[in-house]
């Protein structure tokens, strides 16, 4: 078969992709723990190159795929990949936030209630025999205003789980105009900074949204209590956000990401915040897991086969 039919995959996916792919009839070579060393050396002979997150596909990277036709990212971030440069050079850039914004959707939504009514930090002082009611009283969701930063695929997926909880949904998006299904308020931002009570962060990383949220731009969202952040570390400043919980600003965080998240590297400051953010009662700390579940791990290598064939 020709080589221009040929499907680099640099990373781990669901079996299912090799049968979707073999059925468009390309020739999809899996190589789930090649490095970037490797996939140099070969990429010249492949016509599409799928990557989760291991893997910046940079100027280096597609100037040696002299062969691309596209690339794929499993999900739904594109901050390692240089769509600039795919665009300059006529290739094609797929990714798949269809296939795990259910799955964002879900454990935003339980970060949220889990810090609303205290059930993580209630359940630790129970396994300490600590039996306080009054202590771990909970808030309620309804009635809050909810504020959504960035109404895309995980924004909206997020705001519908919202929906049966009787809260006021608003959210600012500056690429879009009216949202779909019109259960979200589109306000502009000074509205959503003055009104919003429980905000989540759901935008992409890149240079302008790089430590967007420092500590100047948190203090001017007046009547947030809790900040959620489900989207990219680096967007939220973490030494800001604990003077904010510090200072009793918020009432709670709940993140599924981290300013760094190569733990075995961090620096004496790293750690110190990191030991910091955990001993809070009040701060939920996942690992990056938030759009990653059984089913979105087959539904992402769906969306990526089906719009290679959709696309190309």
């Amino acid at each position: 078969m020709s080589t221009k039919k040929r499907i680099l995959i640099a990373d781990d996916m669901h079996e299912c992709i090799l049968p979707l792919l073999k059925e468009q009839g390309y020739d999809p070579v899996y190589l789930p723990v090649i490095d970037r060393e490797g996939i140099l050396k070969i990429i010249g002979e492949f016509e599409g190159l799928i990557i989760r997150s291991k893997t910046a596909v940079n100027k280096e990277l597609v100037d040696t795929g002299v062969n691309l036709k596209f690339v794929a990212r499993a999900g739904a971030g594109m901050d390692k990949v240089d769509e600039d440069y795919l665009n300059e050079k006529g290739i094609k850039a797929i990714n798949a936030p269809e296939g795990n914004r259910d799955a964002l959707g879900e454990h935003a939504m339980g970060l949220l209630l889990s810090l609303l009514h205290r059930i993580s930090s209630a359940h630790q002082e129970v396994k300490n025999h600590k039996w306080d009611r009054e202590g771990n009283r909970g808030i309620e969701l309804k009635g809050k205003v909810v504020g959504i930063y960035g109404v895309g695929n995980m924004g909206m997926s997020f705001a519908q789980k919202l929906r049966g909880f009787d809260c006021e949904i608003i959210g600012f998006d500056k690429f879009k105009g009216a949202f779909e299904g019109g259960f979200i308020k589109n306000v502009e931002l000074d509205e959503l900074m003055e009104r919003t009570e429980i905000l989540s962060l759901h935008i992409p990383l890149n240079s302008e949204t790089r430590h967007l949220f420092d500590e100047a731009y948190l203090r001017r969202f007046k009547r947030m209590k809790v900040l959620l952040n489900t989207a990219r570390g680096e967007i939220l400043n973490t030494s800001a956000l604990i003077k904010l919980l510090d200072d009793g600003t918020l009432y709670g965080a709940g993140l599924d990401v981290l300013e760094n998240e190569k733990l075995a590297g961090y620096t004496d400051q790293e750690k110190e915040q990191l030991d910091t953010l955990t001993s809070y009662s009040n701060v939920l700390i996942t690992p990056h897991v938030g759009g990653w579940t059984y089913e979105s791990y087959q539904r992402i290598s769906e969306v990526i086969a089906q719009k290679i064939k959709d696309e190309l």
